[in-house]
C-alpha cells in the first residue's frame, strides 16, 4: 500500500493557495494525502474599508473555513504585514521549519522571478532560498529535524508568464472543482469585497452561492479553466480522449532549483495521474 503524502503549499496571502492550488489539494486530500497551507503574510492590506487586527482575524477566520472546506489539515498564517515579505534569515529560518515539520514531500509555491504581486515573488525567493538546507544539513535550524530527503519543488505560475513557464504537471481538478469554489467562497472579503471594489463592479457582487458561484467561474476564469498551454501536459497524463474531456486543471512548474522528477517518483509523488 502507497504511504501518506505530506504537501504543503506556501502563498504570500491568505487565500492563493486556494486560488492557484485548492482544487489539486483536495486530489489529495480526498486520496487520503496530508496537506498543509501555508501564508507568509496577515494580508492586512487585502481590503478597502477594514483594517488592522481587525481584518487580519477575518481573514484567519475565512482561511479556516476554507480549509475544512477543501479538507485542508492545517493552514498556518505568519504574523507579517501585507507588502513587506523579504528574505530574512528569521523568515527563512521559519519556512525550513514548517517544511521539515510537516516532513513535506512536495512543496509548492510561487515563481521567485514571477511579474505580479512583490509579495508572491518574496515568496518564490524564500522558499528558493531555504532549499539547500531542507534536507540532510543538520546544523542548519537544528531545532527542526532535517528531512533525509529534499522534497520536489513545485511552481505556482504567475499568469503573466503564460508564454515563458513549463506547464510539467498539470492536474485535473473537474472532480474536486466545488470544493476549489467553496474553497475560494469562504474568502467573502476577497473574492466579493475587496477584489471587485479594486475592479469597479462591487455594486454588482451577486447574494446566493449559485449566483455567487458563476460569479466566480467568470470572474477568477484564468485560475481555474484548461488553457492551450496545459493540453500536451494533460494529454500525456491522461491520455488524449480523457484529456479532451477535462475542463478545470491547475498547471505546476517543476522548479529549476530542485530535481526533476522520473517516471517512478512522479507516480509515487501524482497518484492522481495514474489512476
Amino acid at each position: 500500500m502507497n504511504r501518506t503524502l505530506q504537501i504543503i503549499v506556501i502563498a504570500a496571502h491568505p487565500d492563493e493557495a486556494e486560488i492557484y492550488a485548492g482544487g489539486t489539494a483536495a486530489v489529495y486530500a480526498e486520496l487520503g494525502h496530508n496537506v498543509k497551507f501555508v501564508s507568509l503574510t496577515n494580508g492586512d492590506c487585502g481590503h478597502f474599508s477594514m483594517n488592522g487586527q481587525e481584518l487580519i482575524e477575518r481573514r484567519t477566520q475565512e482561511a479556516y473555513e476554507a480549509a475544512r472546506r477543501l479538507g485542508v489539515k492545517e493552514y498556518t498564517i505568519l504574523d507579517i504585514p501585507d507588502g513587506q515579505l523579504a528574505s530574512t534569515h528569521e523568515i527563512r529560518s521559519e519556512v525550513i521549519r514548517l517544511i521539515r515539520n510537516w516532513k513535506a514531500d512536495v512543496v509548492v509555491t510561487f515563481h521567485p522571478d514571477g511579474p505580479g504581486h512583490i509579495d508572491n515573488r518574496g515568496a518564490g525567493k524564500i522558499v528558493r532560498d531555504c532549499a539547500d538546507f531542507i534536507a540532510m544539513v543538520p546544523n542548519a535550524v537544528p531545532d527542526a529535524p532535517y528531512l533525509l530527503k529534499s522534497p520536489l519543488f513545485l511552481l505556482m505560475p504567475d499568469y503573466a508568464k503564460r508564454n515563458s513557464y513549463r506547464p510539467d504537471i498539470v492536474i485535473s481538478v473537474d472532480e474536486t472543482i466545488e470544493k476549489k469554489l467553496l474553497g475560494c467562497d469562504a474568502h467573502a472579503s476577497q473574492f466579493y469585497e475587496f477584489a471587485p471594489w479594486q475592479r469597479g463592479f462591487l455594486d454588482s457582487v451577486p447574494s446566493g452561492w449559485e449566483n455567487r458561484r458563476q460569479y466566480i467561474l467568470d470572474n477568477w476564469s484564468t485560475f481555474l479553466n484548461v488553457s492551450e498551454e496545459m493540453k500536451a501536459s494533460l494529454e500525456a497524463h491522461y491520455g488524449q480522449e480523457a484529456a479532451s474531456r477535462i475542463r478545470y486543471a491547475e498547471p505546476f512548474e517543476v522548479a529549476d532549483y530542485g530535481r526533476m522528477p522520473d517516471e517512478e517518483e512522479k507516480r509515487k509523488l501524482f497518484p492522481m495521474l495514474y489512476r
